[in-house]
């Protein structure tokens, strides 16, 4: 991993994974459960991490676990929300307020499944200033956004939704299928166990 050259001009990206959260459907902590002999926010940066030049991850619940974890990551940056009950609007706000990228992804921490390649379909999409990788009913993640809009976005009320920033009727769809992840989240103990399985068939394939 390092920097990104897209036509011949090296360039930076940021990726904001909000990991902050309760994880109250799953009754269990997400960002750590074990996935692959890793975790599944370990995976979910790994991915990120193929086209993106930094991550960075914002922590709420059990914060302290999360900085230690990623404190010696010179490409992962930890920032705490406190005020994370308040919802996730409130972590992307913090989020987003750290990134130093003209153009940034937002994707999530229980979504290791994205295939790394729709960041980089994504980036190429030079004209959006919002770019989702699904369509106007799912739009998916992650997603690119202008920093442009960071300003529109902090200013958003705590009880907004960011589609009032977002689908303006300017965004851009890449209409990308179900088989790249981007609709995969990980949020209660049925989707875990069926990752698992799936996870064990893929290991198997490769020994094999």
């Amino acid at each position: 991993m390092g920097l990104i050259v897209i036509h011949g001009i090296i360039t930076m990206v940021d990726c904001v994974i909000p990991a902050a959260g309760l994880s109250s459907r799953m009754g269990a902590w997400k960002p750590m459960l074990p996935y692959c002999d890793s975790t599944l926010l370990d995976v979910a940066i790994e991915h990120a991490l193929v086209f993106c030049s930094r991550v960075i991850v914002v922590a709420g619940y059990r914060a302290d676990e999360l900085v230690q974890r990623y404190q010696h990551q010179p490409h992962i940056l930890v920032v705490v929300n406190p005020d994370y009950q308040q919802g996730m609007l409130s972590s992307i706000q913090k989020g987003i307020a750290a990134v130093t990228s003209s153009r940034f992804f937002i994707t999530h921490a229980d979504m290791p499944c994205i295939d790394p390649q729709v960041f980089t379909l994504l980036s190429q999409m030079r004209h959006g200033r919002v770019v989702f990788p699904g369509n106007k009913q799912q739009t998916g993640h992650p997603v690119l956004i202008d920093a442009a809009l960071i300003p529109c976005i902090l200013a958003l009320p705590i009880t907004a939704k960011m589609k009032q920033v977002l689908q303006t009727g300017e965004e851009q769809y890449l209409q990308l299928d179900a088989t790249s992840g981007i609709y995969h989240d990980i949020d209660t103990p049925e989707k875990y166990q069926q990752l698992l399985r799936t996870c064990v068939i893929s290991l198997s394939d490769n020994t094999g």
